[in-house]
C-alpha cells in the first residue's frame, strides 16, 4: 500500500494514447524553494570538467596539422555526433511514449479536450453573443477576422477618487508616480471588451460573484506593454515581443507612453504614496493619528511575496512584479503596500547581527529595483523567535521528516513574525511566486474581498468546505440553499463560533468575545457577518483534513497526544488573507503555548478554534476536459472513501486545472498566452496562421514553474 500511496502522489508525464498533450511533471508538494540552483544540474565527470587538456597536439599527430583535412574531420565529427544525438532522442522519446501509452489513463484524461482556450484575437466576440465551448456544437466554426474587431480599451476598476460621492466619506486620493522627479504616473492596462468565440466558461466560481468584469479578455500587449514587455531595453523595456505576433498591438501601443523601468525604486515609490495619502488611513496599529474626523478610514494591506536567496528574477517575473505594485499600491494611493519576505536559506549567515551582513545578503539575491521592499528571514531567526519547546513526543505525526522551524512544515513562523513588526496592517496577503495572473490585481483582490466581507457566517464554514458548479447547482444562492439542505439531512452540527475541545496541559488561549455569536444558528436569518471583513480567505475549499488521507493531516504539534487530536481545518496552496486579530492569534499560540501545525493547515485551524471569519473565495477554474457536470460534482463533492478525495489519492483529478498544487495545465496554459510553443503547439506562425494571440480572461494560474516567450 506504501508503494501504491507513493506513486500516486506524484505527478505524471499526462499523455493519453493519440494526443500530443503532455504536461510539464510536477512535484507531489513544492519543495522547489528548499533547493539549490546545482540540485538540477548534470553531475559532470572530472574529465568534462577539466576538458581535453591537448586537443590541437592529438589531430596534428594523426594528421600532420592540414587545415584541409582539419575541416574535413570537424564536419565529419560533428555530423556523426548530430545524427547519434538525434537518434538517442529518438530512441527516448519512443520508449516514453510507449511507456506513456501504456499506462492506464486516469477517466478524465478520456474527456474530450477542449481547444477553445487557444482561440485568439481576431475571433473576439460581445459578451452577449459568447457560447461557451461546452455548450457549443462540435461541427460549428468559428469567424476569423482580419483584425481583431473590437480596440482594446484601459480599464480602471477604482472608485472614483475624485468624486463628490466618493470625497463625502473620505479623504482626497492623491496622484502617486515611479520616481521622485515624477515624470512617469503609474500606468493604465488595457483589455478588450470582447471574448474569443468558443472560449470556454469555467466550471468552478464566477466573474459576477467576486465583481471581476466577465465581458472582456487580456492579452500580452495590454496586459504587460505598458510594464516594458514590448519596448526595447535602449528605452527602459524588456523587448519581449520581438518574435510575437503582433495583431492590433499598434493600437495598444500607441494608448501608453513608454516608461524607462531603470533606475525605478519600487519601495521607495511605494513609501512616497503612503506618506502622500496616509491622512486616508486609520494608523492606531502603527502609533500614529486616524483619518480626519468624519471621514472613514481606508483599511491598509500588506501584499507580501515569498521568495528565496537563489531565486531567479526573470524578465516575465519582473513584468508580474511591476504590475502587483502599479496595480495594487500606486494606483490605488496607498492601499496596498507590496513586499518581498526572502528566506536566507543558509543558516550561518547571522542576518540579525550585522547590517554589513545583512545587506550584502540582500544586494547578491534581490534586483536593485525591490530592495527599499524587502525584508529577510531565516530559520535560524525563526527558531529564536519561537523557541518552543516543540517537543516530538507532542507531535501526532510528522509526515515529512522535516524541522519544525523548516520551511516546509512552518512557512507561517516567517509571516507571523513579520505581521509582529507590522502591526500598521489590517491584513497581509501571503502570496507564492509561482502563481500568475492575467486579469487587474486590484479588481480581483478588492472583488474578493468585498465579496467575502458580505457572506453571512451561517453555514459559511459549510459552503466553504465545497466546489460552486455554476453549471450543476445554479446561482450561489441557490447552492447556499443547497448546502442548507444537505446539512439538515445529513443531521450535521455546524460550525456556529469558537469550537471547543479538550485539552489540558498549557490549555488554549480564550477566544475573543466579539467571535462569539449573538444567537443560535436556529434564530439567525443569515444576518451575523454580513458586512464583517473575513479573516481569512483561501483559495481552495477549506476542508476536515480527518476526512481524508492527506498525508499532512495529523502533522499537528504542542497538543497533548494522549487526547483526540484536536479538530483542524486546511486548505491547500498557502496563498491567503489573513486579518492582523488572525495572524496576532496564530502568533500567540506559537510562541506561548507552542502549538503549531502544517502550514496549510494551521490558519484555518486557529480561525476554527477562535471563531474568525473564514471563507472560500470562488474564484473562476477552468480545465481542459469537457468533465460531465454530474461526474465532476460527485467526484469533488462527495467522495466515496476518505482517500478518494480530491485532497488525498483523488488529487489526480486537478491535473488538468488551472489552480492547484498540482495542476499541469495551468502552466501549459500560461505559456501558450505568452506566445511560447507549448507540446509542440502554439507559437508565433500557429498564431499568424489562426486567429493570432490568446485572449484569455482573468485567471488565476498555479504553479508557474517555467514560463518564456517565443
Amino acid at each position: 500500500m506504501g508503494a501504491i500511496k507513493s506513486a500516486l502522489s506524484l505527478i505524471p508525464s499526462l499523455q493519453v494514447p493519440g494526443s500530443k498533450v503532455a504536461y510539464q511533471q510536477l512535484p507531489s508538494h513544492d519543495m522547489s524553494h528548499a533547493s539549490t540552483p546545482l540540485d538540477e544540474s548534470p553531475i559532470m565527470s572530472d574529465a568534462w570538467r577539466k576538458g581535453f587538456s591537448s586537443p590541437r597536439r592529438r589531430l596534428g599527430f594523426l594528421f600532420r596539422t592540414s587545415p584541409k583535412r582539419l575541416v574535413i574531420v570537424t564536419l565529419t565529427v560533428f555530423f556523426t555526433l548530430v545524427l547519434l544525438i538525434g537518434g538517442s532522442f529518438r530512441a527516448r522519446r519512443y520508449y516514453a511514449q510507449k511507456k506513456a501509452e501504456e499506462r492506464i489513463p486516469y477517466h478524465w484524461e478520456l474527456y474530450p479536450r477542449m481547444n477553445g482556450f487557444y482561440n485568439g484575437l481576431r475571433s473576439l466576440v460581445s459578451y452577449s453573443d459568447w457560447i461557451p465551448e461546452q455548450q457549443v456544437e462540435s461541427k460549428s466554426k468559428i469567424a476569423i477576422h482580419k483584425a481583431p474587431p473590437f480596440d482594446p480599451v484601459a480599464v480602471n476598476p477604482y472608485p472614483d477618487f475624485s468624486s463628490n460621492e466618493y470625497l463625502k466619506d473620505h479623504e482626497p486620493v492623491q496622484r502617486c508616480y515611479l520616481d521622485d522627479n515624477e515624470k512617469y504616473e503609474a500606468p493604465d492596462v488595457f483589455a478588450y471588451p470582447g471574448i474569443p468565440a468558443g472560449m470556454p466558461a469555467p466550471f468552478w466560481g464566477s466573474y459576477e460573484s467576486i465583481g471581476v468584469a466577465p465581458d472582456r479578455c487580456w492579452e500580452r500587449f495590454g496586459r504587460f506593454g505598458p510594464y516594458g514587455y514590448s519596448y526595447n531595453p535602449a528605452e527602459g523595456g524588456l523587448g519581449l515581443s520581438n518574435k510575437s505576433a503582433h495583431a492590433g498591438a499598434e493600437k495598444v501601443e500607441e494608448m501608453f507612453t513608454k516608461i524607462d523601468y531603470r533606475g525605478i525604486n519600487w519601495g521607495k515609490a511605494q513609501k512616497t504614496c503612503f506618506e502622500k495619502n496616509k491622512r486616508r488611513f486609520n494608523l492606531e496599529g502603527a502609533g500614529g493619528e486616524n483619518a480626519t474626523e468624519g471621514k472613514k478610514a481606508v483599511k491598509r494591506t500588506a501584499y507580501v511575496l515569498r521568495t528565496w536567496t537563489g531565486y531567479k528574477y526573470t524578465d516575465i517575473q519582473l513584468l508580474s512584479l511591476r504590475a502587483m505594485i502599479s496595480e495594487l499600491s500606486l494606483k490605488s494611493g496607498g492601499e496596498y503596500d507590496v513586499h518581498l519576505l526572502v528566506h536566507v536559506k543558509d543558516n550561518t549567515i547571522p542576518i540579525w547581527a550585522s547590517e554589513e551582513t545583512y545587506n550584502q545578503t540582500l544586494r547578491e539575491n534581490v534586483p536593485e529595483e525591490f530592495w527599499e521592499m524587502t525584508t529577510l528571514w531565516s530559520e535560524q531567526l525563526m527558531r529564536t523567535y519561537y523557541p518552543g519547546p516543540f517537543r516530538e513526543e507532542d507531535n501526532v505525526e510528522n509526515h515529512s521528516k522535516s524541522d519544525i522551524h523548516g520551511v516546509y512544515r512552518s512557512a507561517h513562523f516567517a509571516l507571523q513574525w513579520f505581521a509582529q513588526q507590522h502591526q500598521e496592517y489590517d491584513f497581509i496577503w501571503n502570496w507564492e511566486m509561482d502563481i500568475r495572473y492575467t486579469g487587474h490585481y486590484y479588481e480581483f483582490h478588492n472583488g474578493i474581498s468585498n465579496w467575502a466581507a458580505d457572506q453571512p457566517r451561517k453555514l459559511l464554514w459549510e459552503r466553504s468546505s465545497r466546489f460552486w458548479i455554476p453549471g450543476t447547482h445554479g446561482s450561489w444562492e441557490k447552492f447556499s440553499q443547497l448546502v442548507e439542505r444537505e446539512t439538515k439531512e445529513r443531521g450535521e452540527d455546524p460550525v456556529w463560533g469558537p469550537v471547543t475541545f479538550p485539552s489540558n496541559g498549557l490549555g488554549v488561549p480564550p477566544s475573543p468575545k466579539e467571535n462569539t455569536p449573538p444567537t443560535t444558528i436556529g434564530d439567525d436569518d443569515y444576518q451575523w457577518g454580513v458586512g464583517e471583513d473575513a479573516d481569512l480567505i483561501v483559495f481552495n475549499p477549506i476542508f476536515d483534513p480527518s476526512k481524508t488521507n492527506w498525508v499532512f493531516r495529523n502533522d499537528v504539534t504542542g497538543y497533548n497526544t494522549s487526547l483526540e487530536t484536536p479538530p483542524r481545518r486546511a486548505a491547500i496552496i498557502t496563498v491567503a488573507r489573513l486579518s492582523r486579530k488572525l495572524l496576532n492569534a496564530m502568533h500567540e499560540e506559537t510562541y506561548r503555548y507552542h502549538h503549531t501545525m502544517f502550514p496549510e493547515m494551521w490558519p484555518p485551524t486557529i480561525a476554527l478554534h477562535h471563531g474568525y471569519k473564514a471563507v472560500y473565495a470562488p474564484h473562476p477554474v477552468y480545465f481542459d476536459r469537457k468533465w460531465p457536470l454530474d461526474v465532476m460534482d460527485k467526484i469533488f463533492n462527495y467522495p466515496s472513501a476518505p482517500h478518494e478525495s480530491p485532497f488525498g489519492w483523488g488529487e489526480h483529478n486537478m491535473q488538468g486545472g488551472s489552480f492547484y498544487y498540482n495542476a499541469g495545465f495551468s502552466g501549459a496554459l500560461w505559456r501558450r498566452w505568452l506566445g511560447a510553443k507549448e507540446n509542440g503547439e502554439g507559437g508565433k506562425k500557429t498564431e499568424e496562421r489562426g486567429s493570432d494571440r490568446l485572449c484569455l480572461r482573468g485567471m488565476l494560474y498555479h504553479p508557474i514553474k517555467t514560463e518564456s516567450v517565443e
